[in-house]
Order: structure tokens, then C-alpha cells, then sequence
């Protein structure tokens, strides 16, 4: 079920949608009462549920990713004549 963004244009109150294709579009603005609520364009949003391939083959177990180790002896910067007065390094 696609999730939709929707904003008031009187009011600037924001807010997330559930809803299904055939759900008419929401025009008036819970926040205010204006029939200025408008559905925004934005990358499509949507949840995945169930026990699909989603969830066996790419779930991160929030195992954390190991940061890429870092070298005590870094290479001299080829476009300084001073390896030492380099600002790149």
C-alpha cells in the first residue's frame, strides 16, 4: 500500500498517508479545515510485509559494518614538491 506526503498550502501542516490506489485523493486539512491539502511528489514510499525475499535475503541483523582501516603511512601527494607542507594531506 503506497504511502503518500500531503501538505495544506493554508496552514503548511505536513503529513504522511497510508493508502490504497483506489483511495480518492484528501483534500481537506486535518490540522486547519481548508480544502487546501494536496497530495506532494516524492519518491515512492511503500512498506514491505510479510516473509519474502526482503526479509530473508537483504534484513540487516543490525550487525554493525566494520569501518575500512586506515593507513599510518599514507602516500606523499604527487602534486606538492614537500610531502610535508602538502594542505591535501
Amino acid at each position: 500500500m503506497p504511502i503518500y506526503a500531503y501538505r495544506c498550502n493554508s496552514c503548511g501542516f505536513e503529513k504522511d498517508h497510508l493508502q490504497k490506489l483506489s483511495d480518492p485523493i484528501l483534500q481537506t486539512c486535518p490540522e486547519c479545515g481548508h480544502e487546501t491539502y494536496a497530495k506532494q511528489v516524492t519518491a515512492a514510499g511503500f512498506q514491505l510485509k510479510g516473509q519474502g525475499w526482503y526479509a530473508t535475503d537483504f534484513k540487516d541483523k543490525g550487525a554493525a559494518k566494520p569501518a575500512p582501516a586506515k593507513t599510518e603511512n599514507a602516500p606523499a601527494c604527487q602534486a606538492c614538491p614537500g610531502a610535508d607542507a602538502c594542505a591535501d594531506s
